[in-house]
């Protein structure tokens, strides 16, 4: 099964994605979103900025953690991936980022 983006409205109002990857693990998540429309342009954002490698802010959390961020051609965060263990995993995760990142739109009701 290809990645796919699900779409979800929060309880206050706004709007926020994730990208899956086929076994349905999160390998990216948004900032909310005000809009349901702004959140749609987002993940097109994502699906057009993903398999640039430039595109991609290898980070480290105050705790040594490596992560992500996916950032668009204006230098906006698009997402942010979770923690990883190592270096490589996170090289892992961008890998998928970009093996995924195609994937269509879902919108979860909760």
């Amino acid at each position: 099964m290809a990645g796919y983006y699900e779409l979800k409205q929060a309880t206050d109002g706004q709007y926020h994605f994730t990208l899956k990857a086929g076994n349905h693990e999160v390998i990216l998540s948004s900032e909310r979103y005000t809009t349901r429309g702004a959140a749609e342009n987002g993940i097109e954002s994502c699906r057009t900025n993903s398999g640039n490698d430039d595109r991609y802010d290898r980070k480290e959390s105050k705790s040594g953690q490596p992560f992500f961020n996916l950032k668009a051609a204006n230098g906006q965060v698009i997402g942010t991936s979770e923690m990883y263990s190592s270096d490589a995993a996170r090289e892992n995760g961008i890998e998928s980022v970009k093996t995924n990142g195609q994937g269509v739109m879902k919108f979860k009701e909760d």
